[in-house]
């Protein structure tokens, strides 16, 4: 299986940042995997989770074999942020509270970085 392509992640709405390195996650083998059983994530890298339409039940994402807590943000097919969380190690479940297509997990410290109804862009490396 081919592992999954990497992207930029901008937030357009804010001053610049330090670009995020993200794993662009669009098959079910690799949303199902998500960072389960992983040991950390670095600071500027994360992963994309990408659903076929924007949903609130398909966006859901579970912390189970996940050790460590993250910043979950989720962004709809407008590209605009529309819930984020900070999502506790081992937590059953989280559910954006609008539907999102897309699921970024990143690192705690970059939750801030985002706000609801930002604009964001995706980038090809």
């Amino acid at each position: 299986m081919p592992m999954p392509r990497n992207i930029h992640i901008r937030n357009l709405d804010a001053a610049s940042q330090t670009l995020l390195q993200i794993k662009y996650c669009d098959t079910f083998f690799y949303r199902l995997r998500g960072l389960t059983f992983t040991s950390e994530i670095a600071p500027a890298s994360g992963l994309l989770l990408v659903q076929k339409t924007d949903s609130r039940l398909d966006a859901a994402i579970h912390m189970l074999g996940v050790s460590y807590d993250l910043a979950v943000i989720w962004i709809n097919s407008s590209m605009k942020v529309v819930d984020k969380v900070l999502a506790k190690s081992w937590h059953l479940s989280y559910a954006p509270k609008e539907p999102a297509q897309y699921i970024l997990e990143i690192h705690p410290d970059r939750l801030a970085e985002f706000e609801i109804g930002d604009k964001v862009q995706f980038e090809d490396v």
